[in-house]
Parts: structure tokens; sequence; C-alpha cells
């Protein structure tokens, strides 16, 4: 059965659906809306699209104190003005973004179910401080999709299988899943994801809204459960590319609890919305990188031809081919041998933070899930887990070497290369292939993406819905050198003026076969 959605209205000329923050803003600063108001009505969105209807289960725990917050902001709005475009904007974080409040974070895994983390990660406490309401934790791809090579996307113990807004049978991608899924559903304003190599722009691809993989550095990582602190980056899901820039602007700057932050210092804050130009494609001069995704599937390449068409004709010079010339050396044994490493380390030190869960360590958690085998190991292993508890240590000369080599074919020989050898403002390439069908049992069925050379240089990505396939959207990264984040918005938003590709979800419960 297909799901009937509606168009009520939450204030005078003003449906929730498709709602972006610059509307609920005048809504609320003109008195036709509340936040509170706005949280009630997300809140019953997510009742019946999430745990009722499609079932969507995007959604893995919703904040008890989301509406008590909406009031006092909303007081506040009234006493003393808004603090500024996130006032009383509700926002889901990704369940592996610490919040000390009454909700849970546990990456999506019972092994952290327990108490609640014993502070917020930086990220939260900059959204609350912009005066966003935390609406609740979002369903991942549990561990954020580190625990084995044969997982499910958008499935973890805690939330079970989230799916697709479009077709429900399809695979949401991840791991940052049901961030986007959300957003793509309405079911809150805007979301939080986390990348460590696609899982920010695959979701947001594979449910067709605007994702933000920032640069390494930009946001912090202070309370958010690791993989890897050479790759692990935070950012929005929006369903436009102005509402992700004002989310963004939000999360940055420098942290003593993430030194990576430190490369920002000095850096003026960066106003995001002024990168919003109509006409920001004029002039630019972008590569098409042919070897990144090109070439896999027909109906990809059709839609990037005219994304491509697009943008030459809003003004953009387009070098085609403009590819990253070492391409073939990215990923691999490198990036494996980097992540396994980190990811011990790094998640030994999270969970040492934490009390009154039932793990301390990666090793808890790997005979943790042992003990439960029936509930986390049903579908897949966690053989990612037992590798990553054999490695040496950051002192290994093995990891040592895969990071320098890297850093050096993905950055300087390559995506710094190609942009230097054109005289490039950017890089295009389809950010993926449609979704797949949810399999359980075999797994994911990735057909192609381009994130692994910006992942392992620690290098920004914006990507935009360019296309529709058999009804499942299709996006388009725009890739950049580091903190170009900036340039990358403006090329984004322009393509998305010019194209308005984005349209909301049917719930189809599964493609019709001819």
């Amino acid at each position: 059965m297909v799901f009937a959605d509606d168009d009520q209205e939450i204030a005078e000329g003003l449906p929730l659906q498709e709602a972006t923050i610059a509307r609920l803003q005048a809504a609320m600063g003109d008195g036709r809306l509340t936040a509170g108001t706005l949280v009630e009505r997300y809140l019953d969105r997510i009742e019946r699209l999430d745990r009722r209807g499609p079932a969507l289960r995007s959604v893995i725990e919703v904040n008890p104190d989301a509406g008590a917050i909406a009031e006092q902001l909303d007081r506040e709005r009234r006493e003393r003005g808004p603090r500024g475009p996130l006032h009383g904007i509700p926002v889901l974080l990704k369940d592996n973004v610490d919040t000390h409040d009454r909700m849970q974070t546990t990456a999506g895994s019972l092994a952290l179910a327990g108490q609640p983390a014993p502070a917020d990660a930086t990220v939260a406490a900059r959204l609350r401080a912009a005066g966003a309401v935390l609406l609740g934790k979002a369903n991942l791809s549990e561990w954020a999709n580190f625990r084995s090579r044969h997982s499910s996307s958008g499935w973890s113990g805690r939330g079970g299988q989230c799916r697709n807004p479009y077709v429900l049978d399809r695979s949401p991608c991840g791991s940052s899943s049901g961030s986007a899924a959300a957003v793509s559903a309405n079911l809150c304003a805007v979301a939080i994801g986390t990348e460590t190599d696609g899982s920010i722009v695959c979701p947001s691809s594979a449910c067709g809204v605007v994702g933000i993989k920032p640069t390494v550095g930009l946001t912090s990582r202070a309370g958010v459960v690791p993989i890897s602190h050479s790759q692990d980056t935070v950012g929005p899901h929006a369903r436009t590319v102005a509402d992700a820039a004002a989310v963004l602007g939000a999360l940055t700057g420098v942290d003593p609890r993430d030194p990576a932050t430190a490369a920002g210092a000095g850096r003026p804050p960066a106003d995001y919305l002024a990168s919003l130009v109509a006409d920001g494609l004029r002039g630019a001069r972008i590569g098409v990188a042919r070897s990144s995704g090109f070439g896999a599937s027909p109906r990809v390449d059709a839609i990037m031809d005219e994304a491509l068409r697009a943008l030459s004709e809003a003004g953009a010079t387009l070098v085609d081919p403009a590819d990253i010339p070492t391409r073939d050396q990215l990923g691999g044994e490198n990036e494996n041998t980097v992540l396994l490493h980190e990811f011990k380390h790094d998640l030994d030190a999270y969970l040492a933070s934490r009390a009154g869960v039932p793990v301390r360590s990666l090793a808890d958690a790997i005979r943790f899930n042992v003990e439960h085998a029936a509930e986390e190991l049903a579908w897949f292993g966690q053989e990612r887990f037992e590798q990553a508890q054999g490695t040496a240590g950051l002192t290994d000369p093995a990891y040592l070497e895969a990071l320098a080599a890297g850093h050096r074919l993905s950055r300087e020989e390559g995506i710094d290369a190609v942009l230097d050898r054109h005289g490039l403002d950017a890089l295009v390439a389809p950010t993926g292939g449609p979704a797949w069908t949810i399999d359980l049992v075999g797994g994911d069925h990735f057909s192609t993406g381009s994130s692994t050379a910006s992942a392992q240089a620690g290098y920004p990505i914006v990507t935009v819905p360019a296309g529709f396939t058999a009804g499942l959207p299709v996006n388009i990264s725009f890739i950049g050198r580091a903190w170009s984040e900036p340039t990358l918005i403006r090329l984004a938003f322009a393509f998305e003026r010019c194209t308005q590709v984005r349209r909301r979800p049917g719930f189809v419960p599964t493609l019709e076969l001819p």
C-alpha cells in the first residue's frame, strides 16, 4: 500500500513539508508559528511515518525534553529576540553524537545503551548555543558501518533497518542513514551526520538531500563515537544548500578537545550564508573527474550529462576530463590499514570516557557482541572489529607508512595536483549510484562513488540532488581542496538554483516490475 502524505499547513501559507529554515524563521518572527508548535508537528510526523505508516525507522529516539526546550526558546525570542538563524529549529543528531541529557548515545549498538554521555559533544553544545532544538537521535549503520564488510547500511541493533523514503525496500546508504532519510521525509528541519569515507555524501545521494562533508578539523569530533581521527568529520544534511550552510556555520570553530581543529586557528570564521550567490557558477572553472564514478552506470552517466550541461549553461567553464592522477592508488589497503589502527586507538579512548554502559574498550565490545549474538550478529559479523583489535598501535611502521602515503597520494599528488594543473575551483563527479535493494543476507551493493580521495585527504565535499532514475535520486558532488567550503557552497547553491531537482519522496513500497 502506498502511503498518502499530506500538505497540512503549520502556519498560514506554510506547509511543514519542504519548509526551509528561512521560511520557518519568518513565520516564527511574525508570530504565525512557535518553536513549540513546530516541534509538536515534527514529533507527530515521526510517529506517523517513522514508527507507523511507512515505518522508516530513521529516528532511533526522540528527546523527551524537546517540547520544553522549544517553549523556553519561544520565551527568549519574545523577550530578547532570536539568537540567529537556528533559533527554535529542530535538529536530529546521528546517534554517535554525545548529548548530556535524557537521550542515549549508542552508535546504534546495544553495547552502549545505559547511562547517557557525561557531556555534550562540542557540535551538540554549539547547536544548543545557536538556539537549535535537539529533537532526537537518528538511526545509523551500527558503529558507523565499521563492524563488518558485509553489513547492510542503515541497520543497527538498537534501531533496526532504516528504509529509503523514496522506495521503502531500497537502501538509505550509510552510515548517516537515518539523518539523511529523516531530512528527506520531512521529519526534521535539518540533521547532523558524520563521515569517514562516504557516510554523509552517500546517504545524501540515496535519499535525495544536500550533504556537506567538511574539511577534517573544521568541525570538532570531541564527543563523537569515532572511527578515525585522520578522516572523521561532522556535517549537516538538509533539503537545500542554504539550510546546510546555515547549520555548518553554527558547527565550526577551534575546540581544545579536538586537536585537529587547531588547523583553523587564525582563520576568520566563514559566513557560509554569504556564499549563497545566485550566479555563483559564472566564471567558475570546474573539472570533470571522469575516473571518479563515471562509467559504472548508463543511468547515472545520463543524469551527470544533464548536470554538466546545466553547469555550462550557468556560466561555468568545464575542463573535461580532469582526473585525479592518483585515483587508482587510493583506498584499498592503505586506507584500511589507517582505519583499523586508528579505530582501536580512538574507540578505546572514547569508551574510557563513558560510564554506566556495558563496554569500556573495543575488546569489551567484541565480547559483548558474541554474548548477545542473537541481537547483534544475526545478519553480519564483526571481522573489522577483530582485525582492529589485532593492530599494534599508532607507532606501528605499517600504519605510519600507510597514513603518509594516503595523504601524499590524495593531497599534493591527487586533488591539489589536478586543481592546480588546470586552475580549477572544484571537481565534480557522481556522488553514487541509485539506491540498491536492502539485502540483510548479502549486505550492501555499492555501484559507484567518488568520496575516497577526499576522505583520505581530509578535504570537503558538497553533494546536491542532480536527477532521478526509476524514481530514485542521484546526486552530484562538488569536491575541493582543504578549507574550500565557501567556494563549494557557492557552486552547489548556484547549481541547485538553476536545476531545482529535489522533490519529496513518495514512500513507494517497491519498484513495480514490468
